[in-house]
């Protein structure tokens, strides 16, 4: 027996076809294919560019760190510099 709109069990049924499927997309539909399109890469190079930015940011603050470590690295040995030898001036 055989239920009214179904497809028959046979060889070669496929049942994700439909008897009646227009392929066919309208303007509309293309459209917003192309918009979601768009805005998704553009949203991927937004986030990539962000990275780059972000990541370019984090190594100029660890470069101007390492800086300001060293320069505190250099006042600090100059002044046990001058004060050994003010007191090797004061000894003599």
């Amino acid at each position: 027996m055989q239920v009214p709109g179904l497809l028959p069990a046979c060889a070669g049924f496929q049942p994700w076809h439909t008897e009646r499927m227009d392929d066919r997309l309208s303007k509309n539909e293309i459209r917003k294919d192309a918009v979601q399109e768009i805005v998704g890469a553009g949203a991927s190079t937004v986030g990539e560019v962000t990275s780059i930015i972000t990541t370019a940011v984090k190594d100029v603050a660890n470069a101007i760190g390492g800086l300001a470590t060293d320069v505190f690295e250099i006042r600090d040995g100059a002044r046990r510099a001058a004060q050994r030898n003010a007191d090797e001036t004061d000894a003599e």
